[in-house]
C-alpha cells in the first residue's frame, strides 16, 4: 500500500494552494473548506500539500494531518478515476459486504487502498453510508448500488470500462 507517497510540488501547484487559502482569508477555522477545495484539485492530500496548507493557515502540520485522517472523505493516496467504496458498517457486514468486497478484489486484482495499474479503479471501505435498508451498499464515485451480491460485481465494473 502506498501510504507514504511523496510528490514534488510544482510552482503552479504551490500558487494554487496559496490562492485557495487566501480565498478563505488564511483562516484556521476554514481548514476543512481549504482541504475540500484542494482535494478537488489534486484528487488527494499528500504530505507536501498538507505542509503548505499548515504554513499558510499558520497552524501545525499535526493539526492538518489529524483532520485529514479523521474524516473518511479525505484521502492521502490517489484514487482511481472510478473510486469504489464498499460499506462495511454493521448492517452491510451482516448482509454479506465482506463477500462483495472479496469479489471486487478478485475482479480488479487490487487490495483495499490500492489503485488499478491503469488508474481506472481504486478500492476502499466505508463505515456507513446511511443506507442500511439497502445493505450491502457499494458506491462508485457518487453512484450508490444497493443490495449488492457478489455475482453483481462484474456487471458493476463493466459499467465503467
Amino acid at each position: 500500500m502506498a501510504d507514504n507517497i511523496t510528490i514534488k510540488l510544482k510552482k503552479q501547484d504551490t500558487e494554487f494552494i496559496k490562492k485557495i487559502c487566501a480565498e478563505f482569508r488564511n483562516d484556521k477555522g476554514e481548514l476543512i473548506n481549504v482541504l475540500h477545495k484542494t482535494q478537488e484539485h489534486f484528487g488527494y492530500l499528500p504530505a507536501e500539500v498538507q505542509e503548505l496548507i499548515a504554513a499558510e493557515l499558520k497552524m501545525s502540520v499535526a493539526k492538518v494531518y489529524g483532520v485529514v485522517t479523521f474524516y473518511s472523505f479525505f484521502t492521502m493516496v490517489p484514487k482511481g478515476k472510478n473510486p469504489i467504496s464498499i460499506c462495511t458498517g454493521t448492517a452491510c457486514y451482516v448482509r454479506g459486504a465482506e463477500n462483495v468486497l472479496d469479489e471486487f478484489k478478485k475482479q480488479l486484482g487490487i487490495e483495499v487502498g490500492e489503485v488499478t495499474t491503469d488508474g481506472e479503479f481504486s478500492l476502499s471501505c466505508l463505515r456507513c453510508v446511511g443506507a442500511c435498508g439497502l445493505a450491502p451498499v457499494v458506491m462508485v464515485g457518487e453512484k450508490t448500488y444497493g443490495r449488492v451480491a457478489p455475482e453483481m460485481v462484474a456487471d458493476i465494473v463493466a459499467e465503467y470500462k
